[in-house]
């Protein structure tokens, strides 16, 4: 019997280990304290280890083969494990994820579809986590209050439609999505959706969590088994251990520049070895958290000690002692193959920074400042950011301060600007209580909300004017050209915290703490020591402030209005269906020069308002994009007028002349961010079809989502082929078939013509979306039958 806060309880193990089957009763059929955290859940919220291990059991004895840790997760949520054609890479498997998360800028419109598709309730535990609308600019408590007024009408829209359709809802100042999802939610073995692309996050509790647009998180919500192309599995062996200034940013930061932003696509990332009980849980959330930077499905981590520390210490040692029960399942099996295995010495890993312009440009901490000299790149560090979903956890902030404290006891504080972004209310109430808050501010630093801020975009900074160069290092997870205050000028570097805190208290890139000495404000020179801190407090967290909004249990009387005249809001029309034809003589809307991220395609930043408004989001339609045939950004020939205007301006001019028309881009289109928007605005504005080198998994997806056709040059010699003032006609629509290469007729002015052959990795079911118009036409074609 347990007696906390005026209330008992009694939890015997039958209730916690029945079967595999962990149910969560709120309150107060737990103690108070883990009441706390697991009132999270919904009263019909369960575990089901047993199911899981049904289905490993069955494809085991099919395949006859040691299964990697992803495969058991993954082949443990089939939707019919005894049918299901499996072979990685190449078959698509039907899935039932345990639970879908979504974010506040990618959750309106993933909830406007699922109010289109005419259901009452969510089939499946759904989350709305408020985190990414909040603009970083004077400090957490007028930069919170400034978001609440500024973004009431779609704050007020997430409730209620939340309230009305079953759904959770983490109010503005709770915390990243992603932090809220391992201290809550993420567990060993969960398969787990979430409308951002670093889900993956939650891999550091040993589950499969993947980014995916708003249209898959429907299908889940919608109770319809999920698609995912069969994953490769890249293995990545960790020996010896961390220690000193090697983190495990570091060990992310080194696979980047291993596999490059590509490497991983179409593939999970499996970490093993015994390097991996060298590294805190968070620090796992952490590497998988950045793995979305190379391309991954997801990335994960074995159960160990580690997780079931961080369970135990948020609540959550009922599911601790569950996952030690089934632990053999949770764990690759011994001899299992992967398709690809590197291996990384921990002993020997040094320090990294990430940059700038691409997060898999790799160097070691010791040689940036060089490189940075000899490259062109400014060494003044303009401002030093800590936080974000990568690396905000009570560990990293312990180890930002503990340098910040060595800096503070010789009379430094930052040269450069410094700010801090914990990563949910509970850390923030911890490091403010624990001390490490104080000690940020003292060295100069400014606390931030709770939220996303600068690392997405939401930076309303006034150090810099557009256009002047300058370096800024972060602890963030990307650092495209302009991701952080839209400055493609800015030189942006991912590291550590606690290296970020080192540079930002230097000033200048060309500092090594490991070697180099600072000079105190009585005159002697001192070096930092490498900094050490504790990975979870000693006391209980401080959950801080409850933010957190159940669904009624009576939903009768809740109502979600959309006024008509919102710029913010907008219901959805649905797509036109596929008329039967060939696609013929479309015009070349632009032809992308070089890399194109969501973020090219649809800016973040000041565009983040319009997320919930189709139509007045679509005016940002690849503005970040180069058009080949000037240099330009959003700058392209209309093909009707000969005259260069805005991207989006072009494209609504041939939709209202009722021409279709077509993006010509190059390699690893649409890497980044999972914002469906991507896909929404060309489809919206008249497109049919994005043919390119090669796709970003999400990105491709949603594409086929909304009805349109991406398609690959089956030579990627072929995109020299293609001038911006040519035709294209694709032809063989009729025969459309999975493996099929469709055919590209490509028409010169000069009356020329060529043929090209485009490759494709439609199955039937995302055939019967381009028939229909979209996924969510074809299915309320499917609710009428």
């Amino acid at each position: 019997m347990c007696t906390n806060a005026g209330e008992s309880c009694q939890i015997s193990s039958s209730d916690i280990l029945s079967k595999g089957v962990r149910r969560y009763h709120v309150a107060p059929v737990l103690c108070q304290r883990a009441k706390v955290a697991m009132s999270h859940f919904e009263p019909n919220e369960y575990i089901n280890y047993e199911m899981l291990e049904k289905n490993i059991n069955i494809v085991h004895k099919r395949l006859d083969r040691p299964l990697t840790l992803s495969e058991k997760i993954v082949y443990g949520h089939l939707d019919d494990p005894v049918k299901q054609d499996i072979e990685r890479g190449k078959t698509y498997l039907r899935l039932r994820p345990d639970r879908v998360a979504m974010q506040d800028a990618t959750a309106q419109m993933a909830m406007l579809q699922f109010i289109s598709s005419g259901l009452p309730k969510v089939a499946v535990p759904s989350t709305i986590h408020c985190d990414h609308l909040i603009e970083a600019q004077l400090g957490a408590e007028k930069d919170l209050r400034r978001a609440k007024d500024v973004n009431q009408e779609v704050y007020n829209f997430l409730a209620t439609a939340g309230a009305k359709y079953g759904v959770g809802f983490w109010k503005p100042g709770s915390g990243i999505i992603h932090q809220i999802i391992l201290e809550n939610y993420a567990y060993p073995g969960v398969l787990l959706i979430g409308t951002d692309s670093h889900t993956p996050n939650g891999g550091g509790l040993g589950g499969i969590c993947i980014g995916v647009g708003g249209a898959d998180a429907v299908d889940v919500m919608a109770g319809i088994p999920w698609e995912l192309k069969c994953p490769k599995v890249i293995g990545i062996k960790l020996t010896g251990e961390l220690s000193g200034w090697s983190s495990p940013k570091d060990v992310i930061l080194k696979v980047a520049g291993i596999l490059t932003v590509k490497g991983g696509t179409g593939a999970i990332i499996e970490y093993h070895g015994p390097g991996v009980d060298s590294i805190s849980c968070t620090g796992m959330a952490t590497i998988c958290n950045m793995g979305a930077e190379i391309g991954a499905t997801t990335s994960l981590f074995p159960y160990n000690h580690r997780m079931k520390k961080y369970l135990s210490k948020t609540g959550r040692a009922e599911i601790a002692a569950l996952a030690d029960e089934f632990q053999a399942h949770l764990v690759p099996d011994a001899g299992c193959e992967y398709d690809q295995l590197v291996e990384i010495n921990l002993s020997e890993l040094k320090p990294h920074i990430n940059g700038p312009f691409t997060p898999d440009l790799a160097h070691p901490v010791a040689d940036v400042g060089a490189v940075a000299e000899k490259e062109g790149w400014p060494v003044d560090i303009r401002v030093g950011l800590i936080g974000s979903c990568t690396n905000s956890s009570y560990e990293d902030m312990g180890r930002a301060a503990a340098v910040a404290k060595q800096a503070l006891a010789h009379g430094l504080k930052c040269k450069s600007q410094f700010t801090v972004t914990p990563g949910s209310e509970q850390i923030r109430a911890t490091i403010e209580r624990d001390g490490y808050a104080g000690i940020l501010r003292d060295v100069g630093g400014v606390v931030l909300a709770n939220a996303c801020g600068p690392c997405i975009g939401q930076w309303d900074r006034k150090d810099t004017k557009k256009g002047e160069k300058n370096t800024i290092v972060t602890s963030y997870n990307r650092n495209f050209t302009g991701r952080n205050d839209a400055n493609p000028e800015t030189h942006a570097f991912v590291t550590s915290p606690e290296i970020v805190t080192a540079l930002a208290i230097a000033g200048t890139l060309k500092f090594n703490p490991e070697m180099d000495f600072l000079t105190g404000a009585d005159g002697k020179k001192f070096k930092l020591e490498a900094p050490d801190a504790d990975e979870l407090p000693t006391l209980e967290f401080d959950p801080g402030q409850d933010t957190y909004q159940h669904p009624p249990k009576d939903r009768s009387g809740q109502h979600v209005d959309v006024s008509p005249t919102s710029q913010r809001l907008q219901l959805l029309e649905p797509f036109d269906k596929w008329d039967g034809k060939d696609l013929e003589d479309m015009l070349i809307l632009i032809k992308v020069k070089g890399k194109c991220t969501t973020d090219h395609i649809s800016a973040a930043g000041p565009w983040l308002k319009f997320r919930g408004h189709l139509d007045n989001i679509s005016n940002n339609l690849l503005i970040g994009a180069i058009n080949i045939e000037n240099g330009k950004a959003n700058s392209v020939r209309n093909a009707l007028t000969q005259e260069f205007g805005p991207v989006p301006d072009t494209a609504r001019y041939y939709k209202e002349n009722g021409i279709k028309w077509v993006v010509v881009g190059d390699e690893n289109y649409g890497e980044g961010s999972s914002r469906e928007h991507a896909a929404l605005e060309p489809r919206h504005l008249g497109g049919r079809a994005i043919i390119t080198k090669s796709f970003a998994r999400i990105h491709e997806t949603n594409l086929k989502k909304q009805g349109l056709l991406p398609l690959t040059f089956a030579d990627p010699a072929d995109y020299n082929k293609i001038h911006p003032v040519d035709k294209l006609s694709i032809v063989g629509l009729a025969d459309f078939a999975p493996g099929k290469p469709l055919k590209c007729i490509i028409k010169h002015p000069n009356g020329g013509q060529e043929t090209i052959m485009l490759n494709h990795t439609f199955n039937e079911t995302q055939i019967e979306w381009f028939q229909a118009g979209s996924a969510l036409n074809r299915m309320k074609e499917m609710q009428q039958h």
